[in-house]
């Protein structure tokens, strides 16, 4: 990622804020004071040119009795939005002893689009709290220096948030879910989305609804944007976003407010407050917090799985600790249906959606209706350490239901995992950057993709596989082996019996215990030999023998022990009894024979084992890595001997010396 100096600089300036703010604020509360006021004094620069146009128009039409003046004032502020105030950020610090006032009458004085995201940063407090503290005056004069926040563009404000919120994720020591999403890795995501279709987005007439369903402060969709405007200067593009942290959805409906960018950007929970219910978009993207908890909507999302797919959640939940299938089931809900237009969406996820969850449970059941419904076109591995708060791997996922010929009912996997340069200077954690020529080629790889996979003389053809959507899926098949005990009395087998639960509230038990004392070390290879004798010792000791099933289940529990060479249990229907300690599992490809690969992998290492049908379930998983492994030998044992005597030899030298 490359930036110039003027942002840079800017971002700087504005963090150099925090040296007021400490001592009277926490580290993790700077950003409730610094991001607002950012925001505050962008829209104050932009409106600069038209400010005293817009109150000479107001004063008309207040004279004139004028009551909707919004339209009027807009077209003269040429912006969606203005301020009718005689304050601005100069005119508010040259007054130390009105800063408060002057500054309420400033904001009180905007359009209510702008009033309305300043509530959403609960601005009136941190005024009423800063000016307690003596931090106001101070504040805003830093922020009426900033000169050039008008003469950043979108693009560059930016890099700007993305600084600042950095800082801010650092200072609140955020999970690794709540994170901004580089600009890099932004760039690399639009690119897969759209290149595919570039020939159509650069035709006539080209009108393009886009969706991020956690958008943040907007980046991602002012970045799609722009690469479509890049295509096609022409295109008319509406960005859509929902958000539920106030501050930055404050902040990306600042940016658009700016950009007079059409649109919606609405706040809330995407699984409990759908902003967008039956609008559909031609794309979407998103980056949405990894592995977060959906247990306060439980019920919100729960009722709309209920409803089947007539609601959003209809391929099922995933565990309440991870949402993400939740948000891509959201996005697969707004896509174009195919007889229209049809959609491309991309997601970013870490590597849990990829294989988590056993057969037939909610992420297998998702997986399975994403893949059986051929809407999974790609998945790509990124490199590690790109994000600022976690170094864990991600993946994009890039589902359509357009897809092409050569890809219908197949996945791209790509990895993407050495497309990386280092940073000259880490970043929390992000430690690695995607050079624009190493998008460029992850892009043609993926463009590519069937070509280069069925090329083996490409030089890429180690990092591209196509499967057919089958692949995935496989059928989980329950091993038993047959019981086998042996039944003994020792002092071990009398300890569980006296504890065991089934015999607990059994007013005999005791005597039991005691009558059966008098066998012990006596051991008995079949279950007939050892109840006569135990019988026997009980009718000797005038004790009872246990007359219920749940009685003489604890008995025997106790007294039997697993053994290889042991008796094999059966039921009374005369059908084996399965061990469970022995029970396995085996995940077969749905398109192979379940009794031939049995017989071919299970039976020759365990004769006596069988498959228990009943059992059978259909799961789905996609095992990137494993597609991707290249085994790495081990090094000769003589090399590693040589070097671990080299070390032992610097050791003892280095001993040697701290002893003189």
């Amino acid at each position: 990622m490359t930036s110039g100096p003027t942002h840079q600089k800017m971002a700087n300036d504005i963090w150099s804020v925090a040296d007021l703010l400490r001592g009277d604020y926490k580290r993790h509360e700077y950003g409730q004071v610094i991001l607002p006021f950012t925001v505050l004094r962008r829209l104050d620069a932009v409106m600069a040119s038209t400010r005293d146009a817009v109150r000479e128009r107001d004063a008309k039409l207040e004279a004139s009795g004028v009551q909707n003046k919004e339209k009027v004032l807009g077209r003269t502020a040429k912006l969606p939005f203005f301020n009718t105030s005689q304050q601005d950020f100069g005119t508010i610090a040259s007054d130390s002893t009105s800063v408060a006032k002057n500054l309420r009458d400033y904001i009180n004085g905007f359009s209510p689009n702008v009033r309305k995201l300043l509530e959403r940063f609960d601005f009136d407090n941190q005024i009423t709290k800063l000016a307690s503290a003596k931090l106001l005056y101070q504040v805003i004069g830093r922020f009426a220096a900033m000169k050039d926040l008008d003469k950043l563009d979108g693009h560059d404000m930016g890099y700007v948030f993305e600084h600042l919120i950095r800082l801010f994720a650092e200072a609140s020591n955020e999970t690794a879910g709540e994170h901004f999403t580089p600009r890099e890795v932004i760039k690399l995501m639009v690119n897969l989305l759209i290149a595919p279709d570039a020939d159509t987005v650069a035709g006539e007439g080209q009108v393009i609804n886009i969706l991020d369903p956690a958008c943040g402060t907007g980046g991602m969709l002012t970045a799609a944007e722009e690469h479509i405007k890049a295509i096609n200067p022409k295109a008319e593009v509406y960005l859509y976003g929902q958000e539920i942290n106030p501050d930055a959805w404050a902040t990306c409906q600042s940016e658009m407010l700016i950009r007079s960018q059409p649109g919606e950007v609405v706040f809330g929970n995407s699984f409990s407050e759908d902003g967008f219910k039956d609008r559909k978009f031609d794309y979407m993207l998103s980056n949405p917090p990894f592995g977060v908890e959906w247990k306060k909507v439980k019920d919100f999302v729960e009722a709309e799985a209920e409803l089947g797919f007539a609601g959003r959640f209809g391929a099922g939940t995933p565990r309440i600790n991870d949402g993400s299938f939740l948000f891509l089931q959201n996005m697969i809900d707004k896509m174009e249906p195919v007889e229209g237009k049809g959609s491309r969406l991309a997601i970013v996820f870490n590597g849990s959606p990829l294989f988590t969850g056993a057969a037939e449970s909610g992420e297998s059941r998702i997986r399975q209706w994403i893949l059986k419904n051929d809407l999974l076109e790609g998945i790509v591995a990124l490199p590690d350490q790109l994000f600022y708060n976690t170094g864990i791997s991600t993946y994009f996922w890039v589902l359509s239901n357009r897809k092409s010929k050569r890809l219908r009912d197949k996945v791209i996997l790509l990895d993407a995992r050495d497309q990386w340069e280092k940073m000259r200077k880490s970043l929390g954690d992000k430690r690695k950057h995607i050079s624009d020529a190493q998008i460029g080629h992850i892009t043609k790889m993926y463009v590519t993709a069937v070509d280069i996979a069925t090329d083996p003389t490409h030089p890429d053809h180690a990092k591209v596989k196509i499967f057919a959507t089958r692949d995935f899926g496989y059928n989980r098949i329950t091993v038993e082996r047959p019981l086998k005990q042996r039944f003994e009395i020792t002092e071990d087998t009398l300890a569980a019996l006296e504890d065991a639960k089934p015999l607990a509230k059994w007013a005999d038990r005791d005597d039991l215990v005691a009558a059966l004392r008098g066998l012990t070390g006596s051991v008995w290879w079949t279950k007939n030999e050892a109840a006569n004798a135990m019988k026997a010792a009980i009718k000797g000791a005038d004790a009872t023998w246990p007359s219920t099933a749940a009685l003489q289940k604890g008995l025997w529990a106790a007294v039997s022990i697993s053994d290889p060479d042991g008796e094999v249990q059966t039921a009374k229907d005369g059908s084996v009894l399965p061990d469970p300690d022995l029970r396995d599992y085996e995940n077969i490809p749905l398109d192979e024979d379940i009794n031939e690969y049995f017989a071919r992998e299970v039976t020759p290492h365990v004769p006596d084992a069988w498959i228990d049908r009943d059992k059978d379930k259909v799961g789905y998983e996609i095992p990137f890595t494993r597609h991707f492994y290249v085994y790495t030998p081990p090094r000769p044992l003589a090399e590693i001997d040589a070097e671990l005597r080299e070390l032992e030899e610097q050791i003892q030298k280095l001993l040697g010396e701290v002893t003189r």
